[in-house]
């Protein structure tokens, strides 16, 4: 029998994108064909799915650690890289992940509900997606982002309609065998179950889902036995079924006093958020098929119900008294159907950016030790696709950085030239460039600017004559080139 595992730690890891790709389109009799690089593919996505068929968290246990496709890079002819592979986790129903401080980022019920839980890393752009008017032919093309990391905690909590809640050997595996086709195992001795058991059962035209909770004692909501492994798997449940064993021998038990010890664990478990004791409507007195245990039936009905709680006298091996109780537990998962709300559709709600939203903020000052820092989503994700070895690359980082405002705040904020700016991972020297649009002294005198190329943005074509005027030149002899007057002849030595 496999195991069962209903806890674990997954660790994560999206696609990293792909590196756009600088490339010349090289064509015979076409010369500076412009560029061509094409784009990288963005980086697989890590998902979680519902799969009614899985029923554990056992594959995670022995292999928690996933990793989806990276995106290829871009190629020249603009031929653009493919996306990276998605990665598909398939989980339980009822599964809800949470990061390692308790934050939890989804509760996923229902087959076929996706969630995205580490986004893969956009692909970079190639120099044919850079180009402009003013900047023909790049020579740079941006880097691909690295995909998001992520460490979750899988926790797995059973959806059943009605909770079988007991202490240790009361027949609760017995009573989910008799009134469904589950098959458990059974033995007489204590904490036989470890798992929790989940069976379907039909009563009239109601279908509904029972589980049984193992290990539930005096203590379990502070660790004793088997309760506080397991308890999380009746948070889910609309109704709790206490199941008494009527035959125990053990000394200072009877059906009372389990009860009062049973709604104390819960209280401690669940707190006034859940819960937990309101759901407690019914008792089953078990195993009344032993002539002592049905001779304490009459007794302790009335006290039962004088706390509230329908009481119903069965035997799981001889059936007795098992079509009223399912009937019962019927009408209750019913009434607790109909008081749910009617389900709305989903909608889309679209939240439009601030009007003084710049989408940074800048942190620091002159007197830190870490200098200025530059927080946001665009400037950021601007870095990390910068390739630092091309002059052309920073420089395009600079005038992106410029136009969204970033000087302009880092000077409002103080920031001198030479002081330290930081960007993601990177620390630059603040120095203050133009305004966006201004042109430089280069290009003021027409020697073109950044991302320029002044064979593309020559004004006239070569005329044939030119050419051949060009090539005459270059082999008329160098003595030749010059001429000499006498006063500059050198003097003949003796």
């Amino acid at each position: 029998m496999a195991a069962f595992v209903d806890r674990v730690i997954v660790h994560v890891t999206a696609g990293n994108g792909g590196h756009g790709v600088a490339s010349i389109h090289r064509e015979k009799f076409k010369p500076l064909g412009g560029p061509d690089g094409g784009n990288g593919g963005n980086g697989g996505d890590v998902v979680l799915e519902v799969d009614p068929s899985v029923h554990t968290l056992l594959d995670f246990h022995h292999r928690p650690h996933h990793k989806a496709g990276n995106g290829r890079p871009g190629e020249g002819s603009n031929r653009h890289g493919a996306r990276g592979e998605e990665r598909v986790l398939r989980v339980p129903p009822g599964s809800v992940v949470s990061t390692t401080d308790g934050e939890v980022l989804a509760d996923l019920v229902g087959a076929g509900t996706r969630v995205v839980l580490a986004h893969g890393g956009k692909g970079g752009l190639g120099n044919a997606a850079l180009a402009n008017t003013r900047r023909k032919a790049p020579g740079f093309a941006l880097l691909g982002e690295p995909g998001e990391t992520l460490d979750v905690v899988i926790e797995l909590k059973s959806i059943a309609d009605v909770g079988l809640v007991g202490f240790p050997s009361a027949g609760k595996s017995s009573l989910v065998a008799a009134m469904s086709a589950a098959r458990p195992k059974i033995a007489d001795y204590p904490f036989t179950t470890l798992v929790p058991n989940l069976g379907v059962v039909r009563s009239g035209d109601t279908v509904y889902t029972m589980a049984d909770v193992p290990g539930l004692i005096p203590g379990a909501s502070i660790g004793k036995g088997l309760g506080l492994e397991f308890l999380r798997h009746i948070e889910r449940c609309a109704v709790l079924v206490h199941v008494v064993d009527m035959a125990t021998m053990e000394p200072g038990r009877d059906p009372e006093t389990d009860i009062e010890a049973l709604e104390h664990e819960l209280a401690e478990y669940s707190g006034e958020e859940l819960d937990l004791v309101g759901r407690l409507r019914i008792a089953v007195l078990n195993k009344i098929d032993v002539p002592e245990a049905r001779e304490l039936v009459d007794l302790v009905r009335a006290t039962l119900e004088e706390r509230g709680l329908q009481v119903f006298a069965i035997s799981a091996v001889t059936g007795e008294g098992l079509a009223e109780l399912g009937y019962a537990l019927a009408a209750a998962v019913e009434q607790h159907r109909a008081a749910l709300p009617a389900p709305e559709p989903v909608r889309i709600t679209l939240t439009p950016r601030a009007v003084d939203d710049t989408g940074f903020t800048v942190t620091g000052g002159p007197e830190d030790e870490a200098g200025f820092v530059v927080h946001g989503v665009k400037p950021q994700r601007w870095v990390r696709q910068t390739d630092f070895t091309n002059d052309e690359a920073v420089g395009f980082l600079a005038d992106r950085l410029n136009r969204l405002g970033v000087e302009d705040a880092l000077e409002k904020a103080g920031a001198r030239e030479g002081d330290a700016v930081t960007i993601g991972d990177v620390t630059f020297d603040f120095v203050p460039t133009l305004p966006a649009g201004t042109l430089t002294i280069e290009e003021t005198a027409g020697l073109g600017g950044r991302g320029t190329d002044s064979r593309i943005d020559a004004p006239h074509r070569v005329r044939a004559a030119e050419r051949l005027a060009a090539k005459k030149a270059r082999r008329v002899p160098y003595e030749l080139t010059e001429t000499w007057t006498d006063e500059e002849l050198p003097e003949e030595q003796p």
